[in-house]
């Protein structure tokens, strides 16, 4: 995975996804030290990142004559990459299968099934799903979608990180590019399209940290997975392209707390009237947590990569927040 990978798929998706707006900070904000930008992924279409990636896949196997058209796509997602994935689909005029565990809240099934997806629920947890839908393939010769762990899917990704440097020629030059971290495909993607011009940290949750832990040991491994933000940012192992991509461009790896993805998230509420979900929030935590310190000087564009959330509980303050005049 390297930036012409990411060039060919910013070529690609070309007028299939948003160009998503930046959001200068004032000066000196006592709130979130360092940060230039924010990068408003969350108005992406579906509501997240994951809409280029799954643009890039499915327009990349049809131009290699892999698609059937009357067969389609299939994914393993009840979360965001199977909103995604079933939206390009629809986009684009094919068929999506989407398997879910029989867990996944009736809405996001809601969801998929207004974008014209199958939804097929297999068993209890993710790993269940995700068989299902390698047999489909198997059965059917449905293109398959990976949620984070394929070329097309990390490349269509990084496509934020070219998007941003573009828009940085507008605004300033950043040093740092801060996002959330679950199987690695947005980090992986970021870091080849920024590589040799910005550097990447990542975010995870303490209850979620398969890049963290692969960095200690050397080597990507299972990790147990809980918390707050497990719904977008809950993969068990870091995928195998962007543990290449990590380790070849140095990416530097954060743990947050849930308590601390919370405040964040209500915190980006109450000031700045942005909605996002808990995965996005955890980027954001670094910085109102100081567990991400940037130095004297350090321009930082602050990824906010989700907003599929329930606003239910946006609207109290948060404690010690006082709302914006």
């Amino acid at each position: 995975m390297a930036l012409d990978d990411v060039r060919e798929a910013a070529d690609r998706v070309r007028g299939w996804v948003r160009r998503t707006p930046l959001m200068d900070l004032a000066p000196g904000d006592d709130r979130l030290p360092g940060v230039a930008v924010l990068k408003l992924e969350t108005t992406q279409h579906t509501g997240s990142f994951k809409a280029r990636g799954a643009f890039n896949r499915i327009l990349a196997a049809r131009a290699r004559g892999e698609l059937d058209p009357a067969v389609g796509v299939v994914a393993a997602s009840g979360g965001n990459a199977g909103l995604a994935h079933a939206y390009a689909a629809a986009r684009l005029g094919v068929p999506a299968t989407v398997f879910v565990p029989r867990t996944a809240p009736r809405t996001k099934v809601a969801r998929l099934e207004s974008y014209g997806a199958s939804v097929i629920a297999v068993g209890t947890e993710y790993a269940e799903a995700y068989d299902a839908a390698v047999a489909h393939v198997e059965r059917t010769t449905a293109v398959f979608c990976h949620a984070y762990d394929q070329p097309e899917v990390v490349a269509g990704a990084g496509t934020l990180g070219l998007e941003l440097l573009d828009q940085c020629e507008t605004v300033g030059p950043v040093d740092t590019v801060v996002v959330a971290v679950g199987g690695g495909g947005l980090v992986g993607g970021v870091a080849a399209a920024l590589e040799g011009r910005a550097s990447v940290v990542g975010v995870e949750p303490v209850g979620a940290a398969t890049l963290h832990t692969a960095l200690a040991r050397g080597a990507p491994v299972d990790v147990p997975v809980a918390g707050v933000a497990a719904d977008s940012l809950g993969a068990r192992r870091v995928g195998a392209i962007a543990w290449e991509v990590v380790r070849r461009t140095g990416v530097r790896s954060v743990l947050v707390d849930d308590a601390d993805i919370v405040a964040a998230r209500r915190e980006l509420w109450q000031r700045y009237r942005l909605v996002v979900e808990h995965g996005a929030a955890a980027a954001v935590a670094a910085l109102t947590s100081g567990t991400y310190r940037p130095e004297p000087g350090e321009r930082v564009a602050l990824v906010l990569c989700g907003a599929n959330t329930d606003v239910a509980d946006l609207a109290a303050p948060a404690p010690g927040t006082d709302p914006p005049s």
